[in-house]
């Protein structure tokens, strides 16, 4: 089992301002870096609260870079509907040099309507500019002259630098969340699969079933190939000394972590699309959730190390999942709550999942 940190800043600029947000982002990934942890992940989003302080994950990375040693950076979705794969391929290749080869490359197909709309690109294009972006890249990352012709970008014999320094490409990863479509595509290109589960625990069997299709399908089409399916979770992480006080810090900051998301998919209403069915609901249910339940009942550990330990294990038994991204900036959090909490982890409950 693996474990890194997920950041995804959902601040509010009257709560955090961007330097102090980074000052912070950067020195938890080095924290995690001393500790041992495998990854540290950013996530890419524009213009509200909802991410928007991060509109380039790998502008992030590439200072954690130069920070850190042994840590592997991931991009927690590159929101490939909005770039042109030359520039993903250059871009991601410069930090993956830098880095001496540690950049894991993950993507996302984008999913809120106000972005789609400030980019003046089309929700119901979404799925094939996504696959044909992601196609492109790994021509270009591959290949010494890649030429394309789709509906969304042409170019002929482009050599593109720098050379990726992993070879043949850094390790890819797709997010996926609801469509069975999401799931099996993502197996039949080889690809890792990032999850990010809804908050109630009544909803993982869905989740469950998805990563069967995912796992079921990676085993029929690489079967010979030696290729391994990989996949990893995304949940907010808090830990204290007792659950009383984890759970005094992480209440709060999950209630603003929630409302941040729900105000986001809030741009759901009045837009509709057959390509992010079920997604108009989402944002009253985020911001009405009862986090009285959510102790007992929610996907998102908090507790004290003997709790997070059984929960950890819990949530490995019932997904397959071989790798922990924890998200531990939820709510805006500074690193004077963030660190305690990972490093208690670190000491604590890592040592006993093995």
């Amino acid at each position: 089992m693996k474990h890194g940190i997920s950041l995804l800043p959902d601040c509010r600029p009257s709560h955090r301002a961007p330097a102090d947000y980074f000052a912070d982002a950067v020195r938890i990934a080095e924290v995690a870096d001393d500790l041992g942890f495998g990854y540290v992940k950013m996530t890419e989003h524009y213009m509200k609260d909802y991410g928007g302080y991060c509109p380039s994950p790998l502008t992030y990375l590439a200072a954690v870079a130069v920070r850190t040693s042994q840590i592997r950076l991931m991009t927690g979705g590159i929101q490939a509907s909005f770039h042109h794969p030359v520039q993903i391929a250059a871009h991601t290749a410069m930090v993956d040099a830098m880095s001496g080869g540690r950049l894991d490359v993950g993507f996302a197909r984008a999913w809120l309507p106000y972005e789609f709309d400030a980019f003046g690109i089309a929700l119901d294009e979404s799925r094939a500019r996504f696959t044909d972006t992601l196609a492109a890249v790994r021509r270009l990352w591959t290949e010494d002259k890649a030429s394309e012709q789709s509906p969304f970008f042409s170019y002929t014999d482009v050599t593109s630098l720098p050379r990726p320094t992993q070879q043949p490409h850094p390790p890819v990863w797709v997010a996926a969340v609801r469509s069975r479509q999401s799931f099996s595509w993502i197996a039949e290109q080889g690809f890792g699969l990032l999850v990010t589960p809804p908050p109630k625990l009544a909803e993982l069997n869905r989740t469950r079933d998805m990563i069967q299709v995912y796992l079921e399908t990676f085993a029929d089409v690489h079967d010979q190939s030696g290729a391994e399916p990989r996949i990893a979770f995304s949940v907010p992480l808090y830990v204290a000394p007792t659950d009383e006080e984890a759970w005094a810090t992480a209440e709060p900051a999950l209630r603003e972590y929630f409302d941040v998301w729900g105000e986001a998919a809030d741009s759901w209403s009045g837009a509709s699309s057959a390509d992010y069915p079920a997604y108009g609901a989402m944002g009253q249910m985020l911001r009405h959730l009862d986090l009285a339940d959510l102790r007992s009942a929610g996907t998102a550990v908090v507790g004290c190390p003997e709790t997070v330990m059984e929960k950890v294990t819990e949530l490995r038994k019932l997904l397959s999942i071989d790798t922990f991204l924890w998200q531990v900036d939820f709510g805006g959090q500074a690193l004077d709550t963030m660190e305690p909490s990972i490093r208690l982890f670190a000491e604590k409950v890592i040592p006993q999942l093995g």
